[in-house]
């Protein structure tokens, strides 16, 4: 293209010069790009092998009312960083992906880490002198960052697996289970040793060298050695023989059975592969679910579902770019332009998305079978940042085909019934929506706030704000409210003061703006306010009925708010559910939706949603006021280890009241000085 048209070019995308002049700069390096809008949001980030040709290509044309024209136009900002290779740059692309979920890539959301079975102690000789987890090592069930002081096996699909297998070493090898603390003070063996589920080691009914051997040999049966292991029972059980050692000869003995009917029961397997991965993916309806089953030490733990969200926007993205060039192959200029590669199916994207994002964390098993295949860059990032060789293969063959076929059936299984949840959520909002004569356009951005009151007898009140939108409730913007002087158990000042508190600075954002556009939606609000501050929701729902709609009603006409916006919860004749009627704050007539109404279904499910959550917070104000924790709290100096000291100590925030400041001085931790404090706090 001539600079001088591909100039003009540019500058008919209506970019700022800044932003063009820094795309033009770019040096042609591998790297990682962010894009932003005005907003300051992150729009997406992208790889590329030259940071030069990739980045200016999203710019050199008017991509239309694609997708990926509708990111391009909103880009006001950019962010570039070069790295040494490819593998760094996948890598560093999906750590900011997962970190800072830009809207145009695919993103998968891990709501919790692995779990994992841990071995307590290090490998090695150790003496009675030792910790008992040395000594005597100890099996647990344990989620969170590794350390090189104990031993680690899995990760685990989920917590049932883990339990599963420490039952399964227990019956086999009879390793305890107890607390470090327990094991110390114990002075006679516990209920597991009478069921022949533990050793007793800590009453010394096994030596450390025994226990020691049958830690080696659960290990060995984590790590899928589980011919070698049924051999080395073999040959101990034939020594003890030898030697006369009748008794020793017929425990292995019974290890031997309970490992071989163990090792029946679990079909573990006894194929080469050790530890390996299965994935296989399903895309349908603009939803993906990746299912991911473990086999690990040769046995299949499970599996779990993953579902991925801006699927459709990165894959219209990531279509757009292979259409043009832009990802699959790097456009070249002049008579060696090279070819165009066919796009890759939107699975594959998917897969990849999941494979780089889920093992930035998570331990990488030198084996991965896939139901598509995969970039052999991704395999070498993978490579190279574990330090494990790493393999993938996508068409298997004997016990791996029968691994993905049943991987692939629940990937099946788990989307359709997410499809199934999500069309009868999108069924209530559609018929909310009519119920209420709400605007039928666009139901994925129906903003709905719900409120409630809750305490016990007047004490701790607690208000409670949940946000239901995109047809679903989202936690990460619920609030609660401490109330604060009002008459205890007035929950009409409590409404009028939670109200007024969420929405009058709403109220002042939007005047500083010039004035309250109610047509606005609320993301187009949730675009333009600061982050973290509340947008004026479609519909409010209050839980009560004429009196609670009348204190809506007063707050929102004092703030200059939409009455239409207010929907009250009645409840029905004897608070029976299903017979609840909605109460409007703008003069309408009450409207019964009958117990089987979808429309109701989604009101009760957002008014229990905000019941449940004010309850657990009053709740739990009331138990910190109770046992002292808020009073105590407030002196300065009494961090929370003093303060349990004392808890203790006296049995209470009573005890601690009533106790003397030479007795308050005696708790360790405690000063004269700081003891008179206290005393004077509280009294």
């Amino acid at each position: 293209m001539d600079p001088g048209v591909r100039k003009a070019t540019i500058r008919a995308m209506s970019h700022s010069e800044e932003l063009l002049a820094q795309v033009a700069a770019l040096p042609a390096l591998p790297g990682v790009y962010r894009y932003f809008d005005a907003q300051d949001a992150l729009l997406y980030v992208g790889k590329a092998l030259n940071l030069k040709r990739r980045v200016s290509s999203y710019f050199q044309k008017n991509h239309g009312g694609t997708r990926i024209g509708h990111m391009v136009s909103k880009i006001v900002r950019m962010e570039t960083t070069v790295v040494r290779s490819e593998a760094e740059a996948l890598l560093l692309e999906n750590n900011l992906i997962k970190t800072l979920n830009p809207k145009f890539n695919i993103l998968f959301r891990d709501d919790k880490s692995y779990p994992y079975l841990k071995i307590t102690g290090t490998q090695g000789a150790h003496t009675r002198g030792d910790a008992p987890g040395q000594v005597f090592p100890r099996m647990a069930y344990y989620r969170g960052a590794v350390d090189k002081k104990h031993r680690y096996f899995g990760p685990y699909p989920s917590a049932w697996a883990v339990k599963e297998t420490i039952q399964l070493l227990q019956k086999v090898f009879r390793l305890r289970t107890c607390e470090d603390t327990v094991f110390a003070n114990r002075t006679r063996p516990c209920l597991l040793f009478q069921i022949k589920r533990c050793t007793g080691p800590c009453v010394d009914l096994i030596s450390p060298e025994a226990y020691a051997a049958d830690v080696q040999h659960a290990e060995a049966l984590l790590r899928g050695e589980t011919q070698e292991l049924l051999q080395a029972l073999e040959v101990r059980m034939m020594a003890h023989s030898d030697k006369l050692e009748f008794e020793q000869a017929a425990e292995v003995r019974n290890q031997i059975q309970a490992l071989s009917r163990v090792l029946h029961q679990q079909s573990i397997e006894t194929v080469d592969d050790k530890d390996v991965d299965i994935l296989a993916v399903r895309v349908q309806g603009g939803r993906a679910c990746v299912n991911l089953a473990m086999v690990r030490g040769g046995r299949h733990l499970g599996d779990r579902p993953y579902f991925p969200v801006h699927v459709e926007d990165a894959a219209a993205v990531y279509a757009q770019e292979e259409d043009e060039g832009i990802d699959a192959v790097e456009v070249i200029e002049g008579e060696n332009a090279a070819p165009v590669q066919p796009a890759r199916p939107v699975e594959v994207l998917v897969l990849e998305a999941f494979i780089a994002q889920h093992y930035i964390g998570v331990p990488v098993p030198p084996l991965l079978v896939t139901s598509v295949p995969v970039d052999k860059a991704l395999l070498d990032a993978l490579t190279e940042q574990s330090g494990l060789r790493v393999h993938a293969i996508h068409q298997p063959r004997e016990q791996r085909r029968a691994w993905l076929d049943m991987a692939q059936k629940n990937a099946d299984l788990q989307l359709a019934r997410l499809l199934a949840e999500e069309g009868s959520q999108q069924a209530r909002t559609r018929a909310l929506a009519e119920a209420l004569d709400l605007p039928p356009e666009d139901l994925d951005q129906l903003t709905i706030e719900c409120f409630d009151i809750s305490h016990t007898a007047g004490e701790s009140t607690q208000a409670s704000c949940v946000v239901f939108h995109h047809h679903k409730m989202q936690s990460s913007e619920y609030r609660r409210y401490k109330i604060e002087g009002i008459t205890g158990g007035d929950d009409y000042a409590a409404m009028r003061q939670v109200l007024t508190r969420r929405y009058s600075k709403v109220v002042e954002a939007q005047r500083e703006e010039g004035g309250i556009d109610y047509a606005k939606s609320p993301e187009a609000q949730a675009a333009a306010r600061p982050k973290g501050q509340a947008c004026l929701p479609d519909l409010v729902l209050i839980d009560g009925g004429k009196g609670q709609v009348g204190v809506a009603r007063e707050v929102f006409t004092a703030l200059g708010l939409d009455l239409t916006r207010i929907v009250g919860v009645e409840k029905g004749e004897g608070r029976k559910v299903g017979l609840e009627e909605l109460v409007f704050a703008d003069g309408r007539e009450k409207v019964y939706l009958g117990k089987d109404s979808a429309a109701l279904m989604l009101v009760a499910q957002i008014r229990d949603e905000a019941h449940r959550f004010a309850i657990t917070g009053m709740r739990a104000a009331r138990a910190k006021v109770r046992v002292g924790g808020g009073q105590l709290e407030e002196i300065a100096g009494v961090g929370p280890k003093k303060r349990a000291r004392l808890l203790q100590r006296f049995g209470g925030v009573r005890g601690v009241a009533s106790a003397s400041v030479e007795d308050l001085a005696t708790v360790d931790g405690i000063s004269r000085e700081l003891a008179e404090e206290i005393y004077k706090a509280l009294r």
